[in-house]
């Protein structure tokens, strides 16, 4: 027999829209039922969303104007003094500096960033005195794990500790010396990662300290991370911390310290084109020296595109000059399946295959005491796990110190 009364499912189905109904009075995010499932257990709902919405609020300034990217990320152009860097305690009430003098050595071109980044094909960009800021939206958050490291990388994740950590490594580096900064050109890639919570990058990293506890580390490159940007893109992208990783820094701009200058280049979005196994190339130079005037650590992407720079004040070891250079490929390991990762590195491809099939970096310099830019000498290169990811050094006139790297991951060679 039918009964005309309200039964337990349909009374919760109203306690839910009521519920869902003062959220969005209140402003609050809504995401989908499965991520909130991923995400929440009873009862922490609604904190969880009061603290997602103060980071965002944090994390996304007022903007002068928002730019649509065709794959879908908003670019926000911020006043250059309300970019979350000023909000750290050693940068209140600052203001961006003016760009500082080129490493001796350095071959200026015309800046050039045109289709190098998806968000500026439409050829908008962002007014002078502002600067483009990927816009976070709730599910990056929710994607994080635990949220409360979104935007940082996972920790004991440095080369020399790498072992068991699930960080994977094929470099080339300088140490033994002190460094005031690195440039060289690498190729970009699309490659595929298996899972949501791992990555593949490519990178240059200027370090100091101890492989322990106080490891201060600047890092830029170019990056596929689904779990940070919720696709298969490679980015662009900036590190920083003064820890190891444990608790300070983060990427891009998603807390504070690193200072943007650029009004043409968004951190953290993502470019186009990319390079071909067996056709045309495309490789992205980058640029990282010491300010000898104030100290600071400055970025150049590109043909002679100022990004911005990392204050000295933000830094222990590197306040001063860093100990080493490294440079090439780094994948993040879960062992989901209980078996190697088959994420891979660079192109996918070993490095034997050489140019036009593996991933590679070039023209390795480093920036000595005089602020000069001198040929990355005495290079060594390492692969912690050679079946999986190698890497090959060579030298010629053209491209003079370089590397070829990178792998498929899983594989015959790599159980």
């Amino acid at each position: 027999m039918a009964s005309s009364g309200r039964g337990p499912f349909s009374i919760h189905v109203v306690v839910v829209v009521l519920v869902l109904l003062q959220l969005l009075a209140a402003g609050a995010p809504v995401v989908s039922a499965s991520a909130a499932n991923n995400t929440l257990r009873p009862g922490e709902e609604l904190p969880k969303y009061r603290r997602i919405r103060a980071h965002l609020k944090r994390l996304n300034r007022p903007s002068l104007k928002t730019i649509q990217s065709p794959d879908g990320d908003l670019i926000d152009c911020v006043p250059s003094h309300l970019q979350p860097a000023f909000d750290h305690p050693m940068l209140k009430g600052s203001k961006p500096l003016d760009p500082p003098e080129r490493p001796k050595g350095h071959k200026a071109g015309v800046p050039t960033d045109d289709n190098i980044q998806l968000w500026r094909t439409s050829g908008e960009t962002c007014p002078e005195g502002t600067v483009p800021i990927r816009r976070t939206k709730e599910e990056d958050i929710l994607r994080a794990s635990p949220a409360r490291r979104f935007g940082r990388k996972p920790v004991s994740r440095t080369r020399r500790d790498s072992e068991g950590s699930g960080h994977e490594h094929a470099v080339g580096y300088v140490a033994g010396d002190q460094y005031y900064g690195a440039k060289a050109s690498l190729n970009v890639w699309a490659p595929r990662v298996a899972s949501s919570s791992e990555f593949s990058l490519s990178q240059i990293w200027v370090i100091s300290g101890s492989f322990g506890s106080d490891l201060n580390t600047i890092e830029a490159g170019w990056q596929v991370s689904p779990q940070l940007y919720g696709d298969s893109s490679p980015r662009f992208f900036t590190y920083w911390t003064t820890d190891a990783y444990q608790a300070t820094g983060c990427y891009n701009l998603l807390c504070s310290g690193f200072v943007q200058t650029s009004n043409r280049i968004a951190v953290g979005a993502a470019i186009s084109p990319t390079s071909r196994y067996n056709g045309m190339q495309f490789d992205i130079s980058l640029l990282i020296w010491k300010d000898p005037k104030h100290g600071n650590w400055w970025l150049e992407f590109g043909s002679g595109v100022l990004v911005g720079y990392w204050p000295s004040s933000l830094f222990s070891h590197l306040a001063g000059q860093a100990t080493m250079v490294q440079f090439g490929g780094e994948i993040f390991n879960t062992h989901a399946s209980g078996f190697h990762s088959s994420t891979q590195m660079g192109s996918g491809h070993y490095a034997q295959e050489g140019f036009g099939r593996a991933a590679y970096f070039r023209n390795l310099q480093v920036v000595d005491w005089d602020n000069s830019l001198i040929p990355a000498a005495n290079l060594r290169v390492l692969a912690d796990h050679p079946n999986c990811y190698d890497v090959q050094a060579r030298l010629n006139t053209a491209w003079g110190n370089y590397f070829y790297f990178g792998g498929p991951g899983r594989s015959i060679r790599c159980p």
